[in-house]
């Protein structure tokens, strides 16, 4: 008998507890998006830990709720863009900027204007990504020789996560 279960049998198991998990997550996006009702309909809200006290959005209840529109989209999109295998999964970082900074704008309680000026801000952190993305993916077609770049995506989205890709490189 063998001791030692194959290497297929290992990442076939851990493949699928990964996305058990991953797909729980999402599962549960809904009820993390309406746990702003456990909090209190006043003005503040005191703690053992701390004290808030919503200054912009008058209630504690309003204000969870604003920052849960921002943050569940923004928690979805980060999974979608970590566990995406095609070779746009670039652009994702483009609505995950967006949502990062409307919820900073959220938590800022000195915002007027919550939804309007994050897109001067997002361009020119676009502008520094995109190509360190593509920078990234040029690494890794150098390092396959004689595969045209049809062939080499296949091989990257069947085989290999992101983070594992990134870390090959250095």
């Amino acid at each position: 008998m063998n001791k030692h279960p194959n290497k297929s049998t290992k990442r076939t198991s851990s493949y699928l507890v990964t996305g058990s998990i991953i797909a729980l997550i999402i599962a549960a996006s809904p009820y993390i998006f309406y746990s702003y009702e456990s909090f209190p309909k006043e003005q503040t809200w005191e703690t053992f830990l701390f004290t808030y006290h919503s200054n912009w959005y008058k209630m504690v209840y309003v204000s969870v709720w604003t920052m849960m529109g921002k943050f569940v989209p923004l928690f979805l999109l980060i999974i979608w863009f970590i566990t995406c295998k095609h070779w746009w999964y670039h652009v994702i970082l483009i609505p995950i900027g967006m949502f990062a900074f409307q919820l900073f704008s959220v938590i800022n309680d000195d915002a007027s204007f919550v939804d309007e000026v994050e897109i001067w801000w997002l361009f020119p952190i676009m502008l520094v990504i995109i190509p360190l993305v593509y920078l990234i993916k040029a690494k890794l077609a150098n390092k396959l020789v004689g595969k045209d770049l049809k062939s080499f995506e296949e091989d990257l989205g069947a085989k290999k996560s992101i983070w594992q890709q990134i870390k090959d490189l250095f």
